[in-house]
């Protein structure tokens, strides 16, 4: 028979998402409402663009003088330059290199006699101004490659905001619930609409601390839902890997297939099958006589009729399981109808016989 674990649970949508406002405005159009189906990348809703267009067109005019600044064309997405290429840089270096080669020429002309030594100071102190300038020159020019990278960075901003000015659909679903109206000034934050995929249904279960070492992933599932007659199949998809330390209990989940009967929220009794050919034994249900919630079989014993109480388990394609009150290879009245303990019986083969 197969043996099963019982449980409880309830459906839940299989992603839910609040969508909040990212860059604060007037709500502008609404392109949407309670019960719309949306694919994932469907415009949603829209704030005001304007403010947001401008500061766009404010951060490029000063990314472009910064990029001009260093030598770069107005317009482009690279930023990197030589710096020993900028227009001040070749100045200064032109000047450095200059006052090089008047240093050592002087140096060699006094060592030889020939210049004099405030020759040699004057053209000391021009290359060590040179060298100061080609320096201060080079930090200028890597203080202004930092301002580029600034004014990038303000500039991919300003993009930003202007793109997050609309709410986009981040998953393909219905909407559950809608928060503001048009014209409405939203703050970063403000909730617009919830959102929820309900294909599959997400079917949360708790199962009782005796069963949980038997459930597992993928094991098979019959689910009812109310008074409906219908049975719906799953699997498990998802197990918890820990107890609930509130309630002892472990929670399961399983994707169902979306239905236009099944909704989040309803309650609902799943079947678990831990196993579909567990040893059990049982008999046929016709030789079982209950009487006020008690049940009861007759066994022959020394070819008489012997009222024996059991205690059922499992049902099955017509057989019971019985748990307690009689044994393996006892022999069981089929159909006992009225008959007594004690009464004498004869077996059908021994009948055949006589």
């Amino acid at each position: 028979m197969e043996r099963k674990v019982t449980v409880t649970g309830s459906f839940h949508a299989h992603e839910q998402a609040t969508l909040t406002v990212k860059s604060p405005g007037r709500l502008q159009r609404v392109a949407v409402d309670v019960g719309s189906v949306v694919k994932k990348s469907d415009l949603l809703a829209q704030i005001d663009r304007g403010d947001y267009e401008l500061r766009v067109k404010q951060a490029e005019a000063a990314l472009a003088q910064a990029r001009a600044r260093v030598g770069l064309p107005l317009q482009g997405d690279d930023d990197q330059i030589d710096l020993e290429k900028t227009g001040t840089v070749l100045q200064a270096k032109a000047l450095f290199e200059e006052a090089t080669k008047n240093r050592k020429r002087i140096r060699e002309l006094t060592r030889d006699k020939i210049s004099s030594q405030s020759e040699l100071d004057t053209v000391e102190a021009a290359y060590t101004v040179a060298s100061s300038n080609y320096q201060t020159a080079l930090e200028e020019a890597r203080e202004r490659l930092a301002l580029v990278a600034q004014r990038r960075a303000e500039f991919n901003l300003a993009q930003k905001q202007l793109t997050d000015a609309s709410v986009h659909s981040p998953f393909d679903g219905i909407i559950q619930q809608r928060n503001a109206s048009i014209g409405e000034f939203l703050q970063t934050g403000t909730p617009l609409m919830v959102i929820a995929n309900l294909n599959p249904l997400r079917l949360r279960l708790e199962v009782p601390e005796r069963d949980a070492l038997e459930v597992l992933s993928g094991q098979p599932m019959r689910i009812a839902v109310g008074a409906s007659s219908n049975i719906y199949s799953a699997e498990i998809a998802r197990v918890s890997p820990m107890l609930s330390e509130s309630n002892r209990m472990l929670t399961v989940e399983a994707d169902v297939p979306a239905k236009p009967e099944l909704r989040p929220g309803l309650f609902a009794e799943a079947t678990i099958i831990v196993s579909k050919n567990d040893p059990a034994l049982a008999v046929p249900e016709s030789a079982i006589r209950s009487f006020v919630g008690l049940e009861k079989v007759f066994v022959v014993q020394q070819g008489k009729a012997l009222e024996k109480s059991i205690r059922t388990g499992r049902r099955s394609d017509g057989f019971v399981e019985i748990l307690s009150g009689v044994n393996a290879g006892d022999v069981v009245i089929l159909n006992p109808g009225k008959i007594r303990s004690g009464q004498a019986v004869i077996e059908e083969a021994d009948a055949k016989t006589r």
